[in-house]
């Protein structure tokens, strides 16, 4: 048993004794002339035509105004001001005050109801809150829910968790679970859609399905779409990116975190540091294809090119986001880029190093051609001297002996 149940259950009843022992004592040591009108035996508390009307055993009970608590016998510390309030009710510690607030609780237990009709169809819903006129006026068997405003969740009949607070908030809600409405108009079309959120004047007005949160005025989201935030300003507000001046804002996949992209870079915040040198050649079994996004993500398909995340799994699990189901969900391109750039340096490296060896072989080349010019120029001067001397040589005179 809950430690407040409990208490509730063994404590409340020595209290109540008490209560009433001091009560007998406190009108033996002194009364009150004239006596207290409306004053009834049991600690109750009737003022009104009919107020009360039933009342067997039920102890510490208020009523005031016509036909309040007229059903009640055994309930105790209920409280109704207004005409028809708990008109119908049975159940313990209830309080409602306006005319006609929570006038069909029937066996509901632990329900406050303030404003005309306020809870007015409740017969056995538990816990429940309502401040404002028709404030879950239509609720029956829901528990555990809050509304705050005129018309706060007017509609709603039988889900339980659901906070309106604002005017008209979670107006339509019939069904829905676990809501959070607060704003005019918060959340107004949802019927039976869960876990939504909607917080400000109008915010998720459109919503239908669940798990949908909508942030500032008059984001009213979209009917039918499940698992979707809003936010204002988001979308109109630009800004210059600047280095170190302001950042990304970044969303944790697993869990829905928002936060910032935190680049840690320098060498005091990494361990386990090693080269990639072999690791970034699986780029090369990577395969880029162009794609159209699903209409319900993209509504104009346009045209992009990328990587299949599963594909890229299968050649380096470290590639890829996965959500908080586990599931692929996309390629970690920052990895991607940063073996990019290792292949681009090795292969950068590899060129150098050709350069180097090209510039040696040219030079090595360069000075060959220098020597066999050299050798060619001393064969060409060895030619033209060996030329003349052989033109020398034919024009010389021939000498004729006359006697002979």
């Amino acid at each position: 048993m809950h430690p407040l149940i409990q208490c509730k259950t063994t404590i409340l009843p020595l209290l109540m004794s008490g209560a009433l022992a001091c009560f007998g004592l406190l009108l033996e040591a002194e009364a009150v002339v004239p006596p207290p009108d409306g004053g009834y035996p049991g600690g109750n508390t009737a003022e009104g035509q009919n107020a009360l009307l039933s009342l067997t055993t039920g102890g510490f009970n208020t009523a005031g105004g016509y036909f309040s608590l007229s059903s009640n016998t055994t309930g105790n510390f209920n409280t109704a001001v207004g005409a028809g309030a708990l008109l119908a009710n049975t159940g313990d510690n209830n309080t409602a005050i306006g005319a006609a607030a929570l006038l069909s609780n029937t066996t509901g237990i632990n329900n406050t109801a303030n404003g005309g009709l306020a809870l007015y169809a409740n017969t056995e819903g538990q816990s429940n809150s309502a401040f404002g006129r028709d404030a879950l006026a239509s609720n029956i068997t829901g528990g555990y829910n809050t509304a705050v405003g005129r018309w706060a969740l007017l509609d709603h009949e039988t889900g339980n968790f659901n906070t309106a607070i604002g005017a008209e908030a979670l107006i339509s809600d019939v069904d829905g679970r676990w809501n959070t409405a607060i704003g005019y108009r918060a959340l107004w079309l949802n019927t039976s859609g869960r876990f939504n959120t909607g917080v400000g004047f109008g915010a998720g007005a459109d919503i239908t399905g669940d798990g949908n949160v909508c942030i500032g005025q008059l984001v009213e989201g979209e009917a039918g779409v499940d698992n979707r935030t809003y936010i204002s300003n988001i979308n109109t507000t630009a800004q210059t990116f600047s280095a170190g001046v302001n950042d990304y804002v970044t969303v944790r996949l697993t869990d829905g975190r928002l936060g910032h992209t935190q680049v840690v870079s320098s060498r005091r915040y990494k361990e386990d540091i090693k080269p990639l040198a072999a690791t970034s050649q699986a780029l090369f079994a990577l395969k880029p294809v162009s794609f159209r996004l699903k209409k319900e993500l993209d509504e104009a398909q346009t045209l992009g090119f990328g990587l299949i995340a599963e594909e890229v799994e299968k050649v380096n699990p470290a590639l890829v986001y996965r959500n908080g189901k586990g599931q692929v969900e996309s390629v970690r391109y920052e990895m991607v880029n940063a073996m990019l750039l290792n292949e681009f340096l090795k292969e950068h490296r590899k060129n150098e190093q050709q350069e180097k060896t090209i510039a040696l072989l040219k030079k090595e080349l360069q000075a060959r051609a220098a020597h066999q010019q050299k050798q060619i120029e001393a064969l060409t001067a060895g030619l033209q001297r060996v030329n003349t001397q052989l033109e020398l040589n034919k024009a010389a005179p021939q000498t004729v002996l006359n006697n002979q």
